[in-house]
């Protein structure tokens, strides 16, 4: 399997802004490398998906036993469509029409390959206060203790500013310590200038946080975009073929 999409290995710079020495040595990705890569993560997404598990406590958990990448973000950002995008199906995750409507983690499986985690959304105005303090609890126990949580794409709505629970979540993802990559939904919708503005912001920010992957991915589930260049970056993080359990 090819180890890059479109970023070199996803490299980051060490503390301080100085680069690693991994980074100054690794070859710069080949257009051989990005065509493999493409087909790893067409091939991946092409295995059948299958929703498996439901959990609304901690302890309801399913077992651990591969990968799994998880999709975060603000109520209606577009986490339930990007997976029924990813996957080719349009109903494999449930969209609401209610924002705040799901308070449970779901599980799918993916060709006994990957587990992607469809977490309940957040920022919904009207979620009484001790369902969001329930919530953040959740998801910073679940985030800090799952020893195969692989990456968490925290989902970012293109057409409007970040908002300050956005900056809470990746505060939080940095306490847990878990690796997280920003990812722009519905970029078909703004117009080019400012969707390259917002990339540009959105980068800058992600320098910021020490848990946040160098490379900002922009998706449209509505026209395609990103969708491939997503794909074969998550089957970096996949269970090889020949590993599967």
């Amino acid at each position: 399997m090819a180890h890059h999409a479109q970023h070199p290995a996803g490299r980051r710079q060490g503390p301080g802004g100085g680069a690693s020495g991994a980074e100054l040595t690794d070859p710069a990705p080949t257009e051989a490398d990005r065509e493999a890569a493409i087909e790893a993560g067409r091939l991946l997404f092409a295995a059948e998906c299958r929703f498996f598990y439901a959990a609304q406590r901690l302890d309801q958990l399913p077992e651990p036993d591969r990968p799994e990448i998880a999709f975060a973000g603000r109520s209606n950002v577009g986490k339930s469509t990007l997976i029924n995008a990813l996957t080719g199906h349009k109903a494999l995750a449930r969209a609401s029409s209610q924002p705040g409507r799901t308070k449970q983690l779901n599980f799918f499986d993916l060709g006994q390959r990957l587990t992607l985690v469809d977490m309940p959304g957040y920022g919904y105005a009207e979620a009484a206060k001790a369902v969001k303090e329930d919530w953040q609890g959740l998801m910073f126990d679940f985030l800090r203790g799952r020893p195969t949580l692989r990456r968490v794409l925290l989902l970012l709505d293109s057409r409007i500013e970040i908002k300050a629970n956005d900056l809470e979540a990746m505060k939080l993802l940095d306490r847990a310590a878990v690796s997280f990559q920003l990812v722009l939904t519905k970029s078909d919708a703004p117009k080019p200038p400012v969707l390259a503005a917002k990339r540009v912001a959105v980068e800058a920010l992600a320098r910021k946080h020490a848990a946040a992957h160098p490379e900002v991915i922009l998706t449209s589930s509505e026209t395609g975009l990103g969708i491939t260049e997503l794909r074969a970056t998550l089957a970096e993080l996949a269970l090889p073929v020949q590993n599967r359990f």
